[in-house]
């Protein structure tokens, strides 16, 4: 994954989510939404988003770690 210097906001990692949510594990509906109830730190919308950005494109390896990764955030918020 690449990072950016952009910040991104809250609507558009909604956005990134609800592009790419057919592809995530269906466990994580609920994290998500749980997620984007709350305010978050641009670091951590930044990351969110970055996890998200061509999740679909990824190789099954970093999709797990992409997984593995949005997990810890989402539970921990």
């Amino acid at each position: 994954m690449s990072e950016c210097k952009l910040n991104h906001t809250q609507e558009e990692v909604k956005n990134k989510y609800e592009s790419q949510t057919h592809f995530l594990p269906d466990e994580m509906n609920d994290l998500f939404h749980q997620f984007f109830a709350k305010e978050h730190t641009q670091e951590l919308l930044n990351e969110v988003f970055h996890l998200l950005k061509k999740y679909d494109l990824a190789p099954s390896d970093e999709k797990n770690e992409r997984n593995n990764r949005l997990y810890m955030v989402l539970k921990n918020v």
